[in-house]
């Protein structure tokens, strides 16, 4: 039973699945993160080019 347990513990395979595990869930939450603040800044920029064109008149030759 000892002989057991002391090759469970040596084993390290479970170990590089965790780190995996929070290496993505790291990148996947920069990812969101910087998602939402280019869609911040988009929408900011948008509404400013909206504001612009709709206050400008056209002359139709007249």
């Amino acid at each position: 039973m000892i002989k057991m347990l002391k090759a469970f513990f040596r084993r390290d395979e479970g170990a590089v699945t965790v780190d995996w595990v929070v290496l993505t869930a790291a990148m996947v939450g920069l990812a969101a993160g910087g998602g939402a603040t280019t869609l911040a800044g988009i929408n900011a920029a948008a509404n400013t080019v909206n504001t612009s064109v709709s206050t400008k008149s056209v002359n139709n030759g007249d």
